[in-house]
């Protein structure tokens, strides 16, 4: 993807410093520096999506923005399949953020675009915390965005999820690896891939804490142990959805959903660059009870 590095600086000038001419006489930036990343995105959230106050820890995960719209995107254009191509906005559209993140990304752009409420959730005190600072300090989304901590690591829904609640959306970026050294190899091999040389220091150019970047079971475990919890509550979510970004891992969470009899089951490619990955989005509704959920947004 090419950003428009003139138009963003004038939108973030602390964007200047980390923008340089390279070999192919284009605008760009060092994609394996954290600081640069992190001053990326926090022009690109500035110029497109109108949050004027961005920050995370040092360390946690800064994640690539137009990867996080496609999937925001891809999840509204499912609810306006069952709503004569017409995408729900507004305070009517409820969506859940499972791993919500210090740098609250999902709800950020949803919020810009759609104008849905959410809900996010963390097992980690200092995302919740982070991700409250980026609240408070836009106030456009003081309403907008409420923040849950999940207190016990090996629950994902069970915890945060109340007996009242009703989601049109749950959505997810799971943890990818089964340790911290397994997300360390695979940053090293996709440096490597864009040209940069090999560094003895593990590197995360992205950032990420070992709760955001592994868990037990890595991507497969995580994304099989939500479709059995959603299982015990298959009325409370229209379409639970979870980004998949190994395909080896596919067919065990296919089987998976075949377990729990999931109704309707979807896989929506998704590539930014050389990324590719998809998202498995699963319903226990049926048709009739699909298309009574869509008359609440009509309310």
């Amino acid at each position: 993807m090419r950003y428009d590095f003139t138009k963003l600086i004038q939108e973030c000038v602390a964007l200047k410093p980390y923008v340089y001419i390279n070999d192919y006489e284009d605008a760009s930036i060092d994609f394996a520096n954290y600081a640069a990343v992190k001053m990326l995105n926090r022009a690109l959230l500035k110029s497109f999506y109108n949050i004027n106050n961005w920050d995370i820890p040092e360390g946690y995960l800064c994640p690539p923005v137009p990867g996080r719209a496609d999937y925001i995107h891809n999840m509204a254009d499912l609810l306006a399949s069952l709503n004569n191509g017409i995408i729900p906005k507004g305070k009517l559209v409820n969506v859940i953020d499972i791993g919500v993140g210090a740098n609250c990304i999902y709800p950020l752009i949803a919020q810009f675009e759609y104008g849905w409420n959410f809900v996010g959730s963390d097992i980690d005190p200092v995302a919740i915390g982070s991700a409250q600072k980026i609240i408070a300090a836009n106030e456009q989304l003081h309403d907008a965005i409420q923040l849950r901590l999940q207190k016990n690591p090996s629950s994902i829904f069970k915890g945060i999820w109340n007996t009242d609640d009703k989601f049109d959306l749950s959505i997810c970026n799971p943890p990818f690896h089964a340790s911290l050294a397994e997300a360390q190899a695979g940053t090293q091999r996709k440096l490597k891939n864009l040209g940069y040389n090999q560094t003895k220091k593990p590197m995360l150019n992205f950032g990420g804490k070992q709760m955001e970047l592994s868990c037990k079971g890595g991507e497969s475990g995580f994304v099989r142990q939500m479709i059995k919890e959603s299982s015990a509550m298959p009325l409370a979510c229209l379409w639970y959805s979870t980004l998949v970004s190994k395909k080896e891992n596919l067919p065990a969470i296919y089987q998976a959903l075949k377990m729990v009899k999931a109704f309707a089951v979807k896989t929506i490619p998704m590539a930014q660059g050389q990324k590719m990955s998809r998202i498995v989005a699963w319903s226990f509704l049926n048709e009739k009870e699909q298309n009574e959920w869509k008359k609440k947004w009509k309310k």
